[in-house]
Order: structure tokens, then C-alpha cells, then sequence
């Protein structure tokens, strides 16, 4: 059955959700010296665990286009984002760049076995639309003071994380283990970025530290491995849909820690988010999850 590996999937999307606190709380670090320390937190995660079963290595021994994969998927995605967030304002970025999970749903219907129905499109659209009304939100619905490059990032941005979890799909049958050199690679591609261009600037307390720890445990560590696990073994259209609870919980968040202010665009926005992932996960909430 799909019900756990799911579950376990979606925990990746909350652990997403706090993102954007722990960000705001690292301090100024220049985003690709802090990818690079996340990713080595993240890769260190996954060889404490595979250290204690030596025969869990066997998991590197993967052809060219399974690293090629990772590369593309998590480096691409964070060095695209990145690119997005220094060409265009962060807010219309980011509604751009969040449109993978309904690039998930409607292209899971291109996978063997998969079906699209109705409700998953039609939740797909409910939770883009919430998704829409939280970050339109914070740019009064106005786009602008952006370049081409940086919406064009952003788009890319949608266009890599959705493509890499389909495909993911397709290698269903790796060990979710490859994720730690996945992990390492990204660690030194960021690390060489950094160094060739950007300044190197360290936290400057204790607090941002703990910040710095929290993304690389959480958000750029255990996330990747939770959402590979569920991408090949659970049902990845109720993921994709589920998706959408990351910009809401994310906002969520914020709120709580004084970063905004509630609203009645905020409830509006939760209920299209929660309603849209209920519906396209119907069977699954049923008990008629595929085997």
C-alpha cells in the first residue's frame, strides 16, 4: 500500500514549511555558502545512518544518469532559484517557481499505471489559486521590478523540481541511500559557486547557527530523502497536490513568529489549499489508495 511511503513523503513538506523562518533567522550568509553547509549537513545525515550497515554503500554504485539526475535536481534547482530570487522580486518569483507541484499532478499522468481524474485536476487548481492568493498577497498583486532572467529562472525553477520528481519515479527501484551523494555533490558545486562568486560572511551568533543546523537537518536535509521515499513508493498525486501546504504553513510560520499579520486573504487561502488537496486525495483518504 501507497499510505505510509505518502505520509512519509508529505513530511517533507512540512519540513519545506521552514524554510523561509530559518532563512530569516541564519543571519546574511550568501546563499550558495549557506546551500553548501546544508547540503554537507544533509549528506552528513545520510552516512551516519548507512555507516551502520556498510552494505548500504552498494547504494553509490549507480549509472551516469542517476548522478546526472541529482545533480540536475537538487543542485539545478537551488542554483536556478537562487538565480531567480537575485533577478526578480522574491514574492513573484516564488509564485512562479511554486507551480511544480501542479506540473506533478497533470505529468504523473504521463507515468505507467498513473490515471489523472478530474479531482486531481481540479485540486491541483484549488491550491494553485490559494497558493497565488498568499504570495499576491505580499506584492499588493502587482508584478514588476523584475528582469526576464529572473522570471525566467523562476519558471525553470517549477520546470526542474517537478521534472525531477517524475522522474524519480522511474527509478523507483534505487535506494533512497543515492540521495546522500546527491547530497555531496551539491555540497561542492555550491561550495565552488560560493567561492568563485560570492563573499564569504559567517553568523554572527549563536542563534543564526541553530538557524544554519535547522535547514541542513530539516529543509535542505531530511526533506530530500523523506520526499524521494514517497515519490517512488507513494501516490505521487496526492504529493503534488499536497504541496500546495507548504506556502501556507510557511506563512503560517511567519505569522506565529511576527514576520506578518493574519488576514481574511490568509483563510481564504487555507481553505483553497486544504480544500483542493482533500479532494484529490479522496481514494486516498477512502482507503482506495493503489497498491
Amino acid at each position: 500500500m501507497r499510505n505510509i511511503p505518502t505520509l512519509i513523503g508529505f513530511s517533507a513538506v512540512v519540513m519545506w514549511s521552514a524554510l523561509a523562518v530559518l532563512t530569516a533567522a541564519s543571519g546574511t550568509m550568501p546563499p550558495f555558502q549557506l546551500s553548501a553547509i546544508c547540503f554537507l549537513i544533509g549528506s552528513l545525515i545520510g552516512l551516519a545512518a548507512m555507516i551502520r550497515k556498510p552494505a548500504r554503500f552498494k547504494a553509490f554504485r549507480q549509472p551516469v544518469k542517476v548522478w546526472a539526475l541529482g545533480l540536475f535536481g537538487l543542485f539545478g534547482y537551488h542554483f536556478l532559484y537562487f538565480t531567480a530570487l537575485r533577478n526578480a522580486p522574491a514574492v513573484e518569483a516564488g509564485l512562479i517557481a511554486y507551480m511544480w507541484p501542479l506540473l506533478i499532478v497533470v505529468g504523473s499522468a504521463l507515468l505507467p499505471g498513473e490515471r489523472l481524474g478530474w479531482h486531481h485536476v481540479v485540486g491541483a487548481l484549488m491550491g494553485l489559486a490559494g497558493t497565488a492568493l498568499i504570495l499576491m498577497r505580499g506584492a499588493q498583486g502587482e508584478f514588476g521590478g523584475g528582469s526576464l532572467l529572473g522570471y525566467g529562472a523562476a519558471a525553470l525553477c517549477a520546470l526542474t523540481w517537478s521534472a525531477y520528481s517524475l522522474i524519480s519515479r522511474r527509478f523507483g527501484a534505487i535506494s533512497t541511500d543515492v540521495i546522500v551523494g546527491f547530497c555531496m555533490i551539491s555540497a561542492v558545486l555550491s561550495a565552488l559557486c560560493h567561492l568563485l562568486l560570492e563573499t564569504t560572511i559567517w553568523p554572527d551568533t549563536s542563534g543564526q547557527w541553530v538557524a544554519v543546523l535547522g535547514l541542513g537537518l530539516g529543509p535542505v536535509g531530511l526533506a530530500f530523502y523523506a520526499w524521494d521515499y514517497g515519490v517512488k513508493k507513494g501516490d505521487i498525486q496526492v504529493l503534488g497536490v499536497a504541496s500546495y501546504a507548504a506556502p501556507l504553513l510557511s506563512t503560517l510560520i511567519l505569522i506565529l513568529f511576527g514576520h506578518g499579520q493574519a488576514s481574511v486573504s490568509i483563510l481564504v487561502a487555507c481553505l483553497l489549499i486544504t480544500g483542493g488537496a482533500f479532494l484529490a486525495a479522496k481514494d486516498f483518504l477512502r482507503g482506495k489508495a493503489k497498491p
